[in-house]
């Protein structure tokens, strides 16, 4: 498989490449698999939420209501 970079992000990788000691493909090839791997682990706890709102499991917060007490929280910890 071919991937075609930006010239920004080829030289970014060229210069990682550098300071690793590491071959360009090698690190593009890491950086892939890690994505790919953080990718699964997103894609199944969006899924176990999702199931657990379908199965009534959780409690909906209105959006509003979540913005109130997100700001709550903050404003405890900062004063």
């Amino acid at each position: 498989m071919e991937v075609s970079l930006s010239a920004d992000l080829a030289a970014r990788v060229e210069q990682w490449a550098e300071k690793t000691g590491r071959e360009p493909d090698e690190l593009v090839a890491d950086a892939m698999a890690g994505y790919l791997e953080e990718l699964a682990r997103t894609r199944d706890l969006l899924d176990s939420r999702y199931e657990s709102i379908r199965a009534r499991k959780t409690e909906l917060v209105d959006g509003e209501e979540a913005l109130r007490m997100l700001k709550e929280r903050t404003e405890a910890r900062i004063f």
